[in-house]
């Protein structure tokens, strides 16, 4: 009897411990689909700070291409890097090709970081890494102090009155900082201070 007992009271621990057992999910495990069609696993940035970003070019966001770039310029040297996903989730925004809108970034904005294949990033086909990237960090409010917050926040509340209260991308030019052991550290939403965005990634670097 007493050696049952024991047993039961061992099963229980093993799965009390699996049960209290963190995800141990980064940003190596996955990997992602450059442009010319071929895998980019995201180990390749292993020791690096890296700043995602869904982009679109014809956004009222759109001119955040020159911020982020700045932050490129000021910070690849030491250890940043930037991966933008062009998406055409929100109001259609990313119509061209991938090489298009290569041009157009590297034309009115001349941007020199990593741009993707353009993906999904809600919904059923929506890419593994933003499934993981929202599980890490859901929606955390607008910043209504900029111009955008309360246009953007008007549009999604008469899309879904609970929209506040899901995870998903809202919209173009949503950004997630990542540190140098592939752990999300941050999400923005594009109505974020860039400048805040700045000041966390020093704090990496």
């Amino acid at each position: 009897m007493y050696t049952r007992i024991i047993t039961i009271a061992l099963m229980a621990l093993s799965i009390l411990s699996c049960s209290n057992k963190q995800d141990t999910t980064n940003l190596y495990d996955f990997q992602i689909t450059q442009q010319d069609n071929t895998t980019l696993p995201l180990d390749t940035y292993k020791g690096k700070v890296v700043l995602i970003v869904n982009t679109a070019t014809r956004c009222g966001f759109t001119p955040q291409y020159s911020q982020l770039e700045n932050l490129h310029k000021q910070y690849n040297r030491k250890g940043l890097e930037i991966l933008d996903f062009p998406c055409n989730q929100f109001g259609g925004q990313s119509p061209e090709s991938d090489e298009e809108t290569t041009a157009f970034c590297q034309l009115n904005y001349d941007t020199h970081f990593a741009q993707l294949q353009e993906i999904e990033v809600n919904g059923v086909n929506e890419h593994p890494l933003y499934t993981w990237l929202k599980s890490q960090q859901g929606f955390n409010g607008f910043d209504f102090s900029h111009e955008k917050a309360h246009i953007l926040h008007a549009r999604l509340l008469q899309q879904d009155s609970l929209y506040a209260s899901k995870p998903d991308i809202k919209w173009n030019f949503t950004k997630f900082l990542i540190d140098r052991n592939g752990n999300v550290i941050a999400r923005y939403e594009p109505t974020a201070d860039m400048n805040k965005i700045q000041e966390d990634i020093e704090k990496l670097l």
